[in-house]
C-alpha cells in the first residue's frame, strides 16, 4: 500500500474490488480498494488523533481490521463505510487512552482511615504482603495479565502483543484476576 497514491476510481470500481475480495479472498483486491481511500482514512485519523505518526499507524491498523470486518458486514458504499470505521477506530483509541487505568493498590484494597497515621504504615505493609501472596495464587494467565496491566502499566493492545492472548482473553483475565484478588484479600485480611 503506497501512501496515498491518488487514483480516480468510482463507486463501481469499489464494488468490483469488494466483490472480488469477498469471492476470492484476494488481499491484493482489498489492498487496491483500500489504497483508493487511504488518504481519506489518514485525514480522518489526523482529525481525531492530531499526530502524523499515530495517524499512519492507525491507517495500518484500520487496514488490518478490514480483513476481518469486510466479510461480516453489509456494505452499501465502501467509502462511507470506511469513513465510519476509521472514525470509530480513532474514537475507541482516544477513549481507551482516556480510560486507561493507573496502578493503584486501592483498587484491590480499601484502607481504613485512622486518626493515627503511624498505625496505617504497618497495616498497609501487612495488606501489601497479603496482596503479594494473593497474586501468587492467581492462575498464570490472570497473574501475567494483571501484572502487566496494573504493575507495568501496559494497555490492552500491548498485553495482546506481548502475550499472544486475544483482546477478549486479556480483558477477561484482568477482570477475573482483579475479582479473584479482591476475594483473596477479603478472605486473608488480618491473617498477616
Amino acid at each position: 500500500m503506497g501512501w496515498f497514491s491518488k487514483s480516480k476510481k468510482n463507486v463501481d470500481d469499489d464494488d468490483i474490488l469488494l466483490r472480488r475480495y469477498r469471492d476470492t479472498g484476494d488481499l491484493a483486491a482489498l489492498g487496491e480498494l483500500f489504497d483508493v481511500h487511504a488518504e481519506m482514512v489518514y485525514y480522518v485519523c489526523m482529525r481525531y488523533l492530531q499526530d502524523s505518526e499515530r495517524s499512519k499507524d492507525a491507517v495500518m491498523q484500520i487496514f488490518e481490521e478490514l480483513i476481518g470486518k469486510v466479510n461480516k458486514q453489509e456494505i452499501q458504499k465502501f467509502g462511507s463505510w470506511l469513513y465510519v470505521l476509521s472514525r470509530n477506530h480513532c474514537l475507541m483509541q482516544l477513549r481507551s487512552e482516556k480510560n486507561r487505568q493507573q496502578i493503584s493498590i486501592d483498587e484491590f484494597v480499601e484502607f481504613p482511615l485512622s486518626v493515627h497515621p503511624e498505625d496505617d504504615a504497618g497495616e498497609k505493609e501487612q495488606l501489601l504482603t497479603v496482596l503479594e501472596r494473593c497474586m501468587e495464587r492467581l492462575p498464570e494467565k490472570q497473574k501475567r495479565s494483571v501484572d502487566l496491566f496494573f504493575l507495568n502499566e501496559k494497555c490492552y493492545k500491548e498485553i495482546v502483543d506481548m502475550t499472544g492472548y486475544s483482546l477478549k482473553e486479556v480483558k477477561s483475565y484482568i477482570q477475573n484476576g482483579k475479582r479473584n484478588l479482591k476475594l483473596c484479600m477479603e478472605a486473608n485480611h488480618g491473617k498477616g
